[in-house]
């Protein structure tokens, strides 16, 4: 295997191997509004790696490791112990980990200036160089953080799949998780323990920059596809490996930072996904709006083709569609409503050019009125309102009304024959 190919494979790998458990932890601070949070931990963590360093004499070893989770944890204390005290949740957040971040910078200054700190290496990480440092696995030599990863990972879906039940309600619903028996308050701290072991963990390899995106972005993407947390999880942690692959591609076509293209990716995806997610996208969204406009435009015409029909006045072109009200867009949307109506064989021209509602028409017209002087019969029976001041909420509300709640209504009112106006309510 050539060199480029483990350099990209490796670096796929270690990446991927990343983006996992930082997207499962990740999709749990996003629900509980604590997304920072990863970003927090990454910076207060250096603290307990200089007492660590300190302690061991060098980087490597289980006190730089054990030093950092438990800055972590007292990072997550501490912004907790704030919030309850009355500060606002993103002002302890800033509070606490440029505070710690701080101390750590004086610590070295003080205490550790014969100890190298690398910061590119501690706070940054170089991903593209994981694949240089190799430990040998059976008969293959694989990158020496595969392992560590790959074991971060395997303990963090242990973790979820063990406290399946308390993350999802201390996720949604904290005080039911309390009044249920389980204390929210541990299930938080076991969650900022796994923030921490897999921060540290990963930053080292990888970058903590890209760490927090990681932990951020693939679960924000994913709540646009999804509502149910299993399925929710799943696409966080797919968006996190195509970033990975997204981005180590796209730096190697540009020549670029491999970390900072990942978090670009990642971006990307983002960004794919508030336009075109089914149910929360920026189009899908502007399509259901279109489509609502559209759907009551088309009901105002033939509900007024119907009482003009009623009223025995022939329509006129120019009096069969909705004043605009001298909005353009209105003018359109009115318009593209009557060539819909027209379309779907609800309306048709007469001779002499007007619109005319075709049976099919008449029938989707007639239950439309039949909504509106049901709701004005209902308002006048139930609410003190004058008689003028029936029509304006009646035509609102008569396009949300179905053939089921009309039927709950006229059973209510004992199926009235009239509304308040004397007009005869359509059957």
């Amino acid at each position: 295997m050539s060199l480029a190919l483990q350099r990209a494979l490796w670096t796929v790998t270690a990446g991927s191997l990343c983006a996992v458990p930082c997207a499962l932890l990740g999709t749990f601070l996003v629900l509980r509004r604590l997304s920072l949070l990863g970003d927090a931990i990454s910076h207060a963590v250096l603290p307990g790696i200089v007492v660590g360093a300190l302690w061991s004499g060098s980087l490597a070893g289980w006190p730089v490791f054990a030093g950092a989770i438990a800055a972590g944890l007292a990072a997550a204390w501490l912004t907790q112990g704030l919030n309850r005290g009355g500060v606002a949740e993103d002002a302890s957040l800033g509070i606490v980990f440029s505070t710690m971040f701080a101390v750590g910078v004086v610590l070295i200054s003080l205490f550790a200036r014969d100890v190298h700190i690398d910061t590119d290496c501690v706070l940054y990480g170089e991903i593209t160089t994981v694949w240089q440092d190799r430990v040998r696995w059976g008969s293959v030599e694989i990158a020496s953080v595969v392992p560590r990863l790959a074991a971060v990972g395997l303990a963090t879906v242990l973790f979820i799949g063990v406290g399946w039940k308390e993350l999802k309600l201390a996720a949604f619903d904290a005080p039911l998780a309390d009044a249920l028996g389980f204390s929210s308050s541990l299930v938080h701290y076991a969650l900022m323990l796994m923030v921490a072991v897999v921060t540290v963990a990963a930053f080292e390899a990888v970058g903590s920059i890209l760490v927090i995106a990681l932990m951020i972005v693939p679960p924000v993407a994913a709540r646009l596809w999804c509502d149910r947390l299993a399925p929710l999880l799943v696409v966080a942690a797919a968006c996190g490996v195509l970033s990975a692959v997204l981005g180590y591609l796209a730096a190697d076509h540009w020549d670029t930072s491999v970390s900072g293209m990942m978090a670009v990716a990642a971006g990307g995806l983002l960004l794919f996904s508030a336009l075109f997610a089914p149910r929360r996208g920026v189009l899908a969204q502007a399509a259901a709006r279109w489509s609502l406009a559209l759907r009551i435009a088309g009901e105002d015409l033939l509900a007024r083709l119907y009482r003009e029909t009623e009223s025995r006045h022939a329509p006129q072109t120019e009096r069969t569609l909705p004043e605009p009200g001298g909005h353009a867009y209105a003018t359109w949307v009115h318009r593209a409503a009557a060539a819909w109506l027209r379309w779907n064989g609800l309306v048709a021209r007469a001779a002499g050019g007007a619109l005319q509602l075709t049976p099919r028409g008449e029938q989707r017209a007639a239950s439309v009125v039949r909504s509106h002087r049901l709701w004005e019969s209902y308002l006048d029976r139930h609410f003190a309102l004058p008689k003028d001041h029936l029509h304006e909420p009646a035509s609102r509300i008569e396009h949300f009304i179905g053939p089921e709640l009309q039927q709950e209504i006229a059973q209510e009112l004992s199926q009235p024959g009239q509304d308040p106006h004397g007009r005869a309510i359509p059957q």
